[in-house]
């Protein structure tokens, strides 16, 4: 095994043959693939969907409440946000599992029916993103190894890293900062305490690695910099050679960044690491 100061020094793109075709692929490419099931058997899956169905759970007694003591009026607001949460609830189920249906394109917006309809959980997200960012007592971002940056949603230009990044957005309930330029922009819609699944993380670290080619930094991030974006950061140190697997990459990112990476992120690594196996082999 490589010593840690060795292995930071790598920044070649090393991948295998059968990784570029011609051109890298597009986000649209993979859409379909979010659909696909991935079923851990650790109850710690539970994640959004546990969170966001108590919450549906509380507004929907409560409208009840309302209606009883007549308050019909103010009724109505309480049993509509309780309605979303609960679609929200089935759509991120592990089981389930369809980040697309909050309608963030590949450019990192919402459309138009997405904002009326998911208003009240999108605006709440965004809020809860930012005051948890004030109260936490960490860096928006941390350097992991050259030119690779692991961080939280960049609602401000100075939570950008230097050098204008190309930005991996692995969030799907969260809009691409104005300051980002699309062409230099990739969203892997996901769904927070889940993981992207096994081609997405294949498409983030050709990518990452075509960017760095070209001597661009990348910045990975999700919500908060500790678990959908600590998944794809391990694909991508996996890809250039710095670490020799993802349980190595998670320990190199370990070392910078405090991270909470779960059952499902450490199951999508497993397959995605078997996908490249296999290619290896069949070439």
């Amino acid at each position: 095994m490589m010593s840690g100061t060795t292995r930071r020094s790598i920044h070649l793109c090393v991948m295998p043959p059968w990784s570029w075709r011609s051109q890298p692929p597009t986000p649209n490419a993979f859409l379909l693939t979010s659909l696909r099931l991935s079923r851990p058997s650790s109850r710690e899956t539970m994640g959004i969907s546990k969170v966001t169905g108590i919450a549906a759970t509380t507004l929907l007694v409560s409208s009840v409440s309302l209606w009883k003591i007549g308050m019909r009026i103010v009724m109505f607001p309480f049993l509509a946000t309780s309605f979303v949460a609960y679609i929200v609830t089935f759509a991120s189920h592990n089981a389930i599992n369809i980040p697309w249906i909050l309608g963030k394109n590949s450019a990192g917006r919402f459309s138009l029916w997405s904002i009326i309809f998911f208003g009240p959980f999108l605006m709440l997200a965004r809020a809860y993103a930012m005051v948890k960012r004030y109260m936490r007592k960490e860096s928006v971002y941390d350097n992991i190894v050259e030119g690779l940056y692991l961080g939280g949603w960049p609602f401000l230009l100075k939570h950008l890293p230097p050098g204008s990044p190309s930005v991996i957005d692995c969030t799907c309930e969260l809009p691409r900062s104005s300051f980002v330029p699309e062409d230099e922009y990739l969203c892997l819609a996901t769904w927070d305490t889940r993981a992207p699944v096994p081609d997405q993380i294949e498409l983030a670290a050709r990518w990452a690695c075509d960017k760095r080619s070209k001597g661009k930094p990348v910045y990975v991030h999700c919500a908060f910099g500790h678990g959908r974006s600590a998944c794809v950061m391990c694909a991508i140190l996996v890809a250039m050679g710095i670490a020799i697997n993802w349980k190595d990459a998670e320990n190199i990112i370990r070392e910078r960044r405090k991270i909470k990476m779960n059952a499902l992120h450490r199951k999508n690594l497993e397959d995605w690491s078997k996908h490249r196996v296999s290619k290896k082999k069949e070439n």
